[in-house]
């Protein structure tokens, strides 16, 4: 950020010293420089950024930087808009290096998002945008026509599609096209939005019919070479009427402006009429997919996963120890989670606090009215005393009433994330995040609960980063931090408790991780910082005073070790989340995911999908030594979340905490645990179905000598070869909307 005002003018002779920038190249390398900038103005009135000139006196380079006001960066939707439009020129800059088609599209030279004012800075435009060319002559339409589908198809191999394609948002220098508006760009397969002016816009997305397709920006780029080539807009809902007496324009691109997508031809078939053969030649310009031996070696570990020795679940639950079932055993007793024996309702034991926070004894027998005595257990406690050696502790009374409790433990060393991923957690559950999925709530402990909302959802909320979490005692035992009574579907409630320990704890090895030996399920968070040798990290890294560990988080192993195990993995579910992907929301995989929407439906397929572009992400870059909660638990879903959105500056959130995608490793858990049902049932969801050829051993498939083999191994692979996955799900999710 600018270290003093952000309206500085280009300083004349004598004038003020220049401003100082500091952002971040698209390499990852920290730049601080002396600026000086001219004035701003609005290149687009609907939409938020400001646009001015620059020159960065380090280099003597000239620029422009894009930024947003102060008023407008507290809007989220225009810091969302001003991050689309970094992330795509970012995925641009990596994608085309220094290839000849880099100048296609505006060239990044910085970026600064978390902060009060946001900006990026671009090399200079080249040329004058088109709304200044009231006809251009048929020479240059060719030249221009073929520049503009060149980007379009290196958009679309990306899975993109930009919507705003328009007078404003191109530009021409008299030799090439230069596309810019990328805040407009969206991903194929997302629901169509209406963004630009008419007719630019094409009607299937004015009216929003349907999902976005390669075919959308072939309308807009057509109606753009209309209106150059005649000098007058075209209809806003079919061909013009003389289109015809522009031979050029209706030999290419009659077809484009057919009303409905699936009429128009693909940005690859407009470029191969142009020249045969060009469209190939842009694939083989863009660099190979590296990822594919890290998705097979997932593939690989979750077929031996399903392989394992008694992996199936026993009694048809979805878990190996019982943990599916939210049913206690048959006299009521329950696990205490801190002392690990077990426990049941003695109406003698109890206690609630006075107006000191003190415990007084409680006689329920003494409370007449229902009504008063329903409402008074509710925030009631008893005292456990089935360890007489363990530390006094007190369990919430619904914690006792409701079955068999689901404990979830937070897992990471310190500084990772744990506190504010397990807030927004919480906060999205009381925001009604669990009913797309039948799941409703209510506090175990009414007082508990409002503690935890107050000191840590509406702080977080409003913008402040929260404390670490306070370590335990040499003699205190780990407590849950918040607790909820969850009623899925069928009606069944069962009691979700969540354990938030300090790193320094997790890493102990003495009676205080005694209580993870009874814990249902676990949330893995993976920091970046610590796991990631990429560049856009180091200047993260070098503010916290971390470095990459090759070896691993040691919570993570410190915690495995202590879990009990049977067979040849452990089988308490398991989340791991890539946590503060913020910091990398930029790379793929990572922008993929963290920009969808918040998930409403669970679907096994695509769950599995995040996982195994997580596993490759960090199998590639980190090391196999962080997948090490995934290789050692057999039911393990990987997950992109952050819980701010954005990284603090001077102790604070500049637009509040913003979170993404918190919820979805908790609501694979619960799945894991059978309080959310989903096609193929919970063992799908976490090591996916058994293809045909799989799930028949090959000694039973052949038949081991049986005259009824051959024709059975015959049936198998029919079947695995008709099986079909249905259609691919859309990917990633759009940046800012605007009419």
């Amino acid at each position: 950020m600018v270290t003093s005002t952000t309206h500085a003018r280009m300083p004349g002779p004598g004038g003020p010293p220049p401003d100082k920038l500091a952002f971040t190249e698209p390499s990852g390398r920290r730049r601080i420089t002396p600026v000086r900038v001219g004035r701003e103005f609005r290149p687009n009135p609907p939409l938020p950024q400001l646009m001015r000139k620059a020159v960065l006196d380090d280099r003597g380079q000239r620029c422009v930087q894009v930024r947003l006001g102060a008023r407008a960066a507290e809007n989220q939707e225009a810091r969302a808009l001003l991050d689309t439009e970094a992330g795509i020129a970012f995925r641009l800059n990596q994608l085309l290096g220094d290839t000849e088609y880099t100048a296609l599209f505006p060239r990044l030279i910085g970026y600064e998002l978390d902060t009060a004012e946001p900006f990026l800075l671009y090399h200079p435009p080249r040329g004058t945008d088109v709304a200044q060319i009231h006809v251009m002559g048929a020479a240059d339409q060719e030249i221009f026509t073929r520049d503009l589908m060149l980007a379009l198809c290196l958009l679309e191999g990306q899975g993109l599609v930009p919507r705003g394609i328009s007078p404003a948002t191109v530009r021409w220098d008299g030799a090439k096209a230069q596309l810019w508006g990328l805040e407009s760009v969206t991903r194929i397969g997302l629901p169509r939005r209406p963004w630009g002016p008419t007719p630019f816009c094409p009607p299937e997305q004015r009216g929003r019919e349907g999902v976005v397709d390669p075919r959308d920006a072939v309308w807009s780029a057509a109606q753009l070479l209309y209106r150059l080539a005649t000098g007058r807009l075209g209809p806003a809902d079919g061909p013009p009427a003389d289109l015809g007496e522009h031979r050029k324009l209706d030999r290419t691109l009659r077809d484009a402006f057919a009303p409905r997508a699936a009429d128009r031809p693909t940005p690859a078939q407009v470029l191969d009429l142009m020249a045969q053969g060009a469209a190939r030649r842009v694939r083989l310009a863009v660099p190979p997919d590296e990822t594919r031996p890290h998705h097979e070696a997932f593939e690989e570990a979750l077929r031996l996963k399903r392989q394992a020795p008694g992996a199936r679940p026993r009694n048809g639950s979805t878990s190996t120890s019982g943990q599916g079932s939210g049913q206690g055993s048959a006299d009521g007793e329950v696990l205490c989670p801190y002392c690990l024996e077990t426990i049941r309702l003695d109406l003698t034991k109890l206690f609630v606090t006075d107006s000191r926070m003190q415990y007084q004894p409680l006689d329920p027998a003494g409370i007449k009215n229902p009504l008063r005595r329903t409402d008074i257990m509710r925030g009631a406690v008893q005292k456990c005393t089935a360890d007489p050696e363990f530390p006094t502790h007190y369990i919430p009374v619904p914690y006792l009433t409701y079955g068999r409790p689901l404990t979830v433990a937070m897992v990471g060393q310190s500084s990772t994330g744990k506190s504010h991923l397990l807030t927004q957690m919480i906060a999205a559950i009381t925001d009604g995040g669990l009913e797309p999925f039948g799941l409703t709530w209510q506090s175990v402990n009414p007082e508990q609960h409002a503690r935890f909302l107050r000191d840590r959802v509406q702080p977080l909320r409003n913008g402040k980063v929260l404390d670490h979490t306070a370590a335990l005692g040499m003699d205190d035992f780990a407590r849950f931090v918040e607790s909820l009574l969850i009623t899925d579907a069928r009606g069944q409630v069962r009691p979700v408790a969540f354990f938030d320990l300090g790193g320094e704890d997790l890493v102990r090895t003495d009676a205080a991780l005694r209580f993870l030996l009874g814990v249902d399920a676990l949330v893995f968070v993976v920091d970046p910082a610590l796991a990631l040798p990429l560049p856009q990290l180091d200047h993260a890294r070098e503010r916290w005073g971390v470095e990459v560990n090759r070896d691993g988080d040691l919570a993570f192993g410190t915690v495995l070790d202590r879990l009990p195990k049977s067979g040849g993995y452990l089988d308490v579910p398991a989340a791991m989340v890539l946590g503060k992907a913020d910091l990398l929301r930029f790379q793929p995989p990572v922008d993929r995911w963290l920009s969808r929407p918040p998930t409403t439906s669970l679907d096994p397929e695509l769950i599995r999908e995040e996982s195994r572009d997580l596993y490759g992400l960090l199998r590639r870059h980190a090391g196999q030594a962080w997948l090490r909660p995934f290789d050692a638990i057999r039911r393990c879903t990987l997950h992109i979340a952050s819980a701010t959105g954005g990284q603090e500056d001077q102790g604070r959130y500049p637009a509040g905490a913003g979170p993404r995608r918190v919820l979805e490793p908790l609501l694979a858990l619960l799945t894991m645990h059978g309080l959310i049902q989903v096609p193929g049932g919970a063992e799908a969801l976490a090591v996916g179905e058994a293809p045909a050829l799989e799930a028949v051993p090959w000694e039973e498939a052949a038949g081991a000598g049986d005259a009824e083999g051959p024709e059975r191994f015959e049936r198998s692979s029919e079947r695995s070869f008709e099986r079909s996955d249905g259609p691919e799900e859309p990917d990633g999710s759009e940046g800012g909307e605007h009419q």
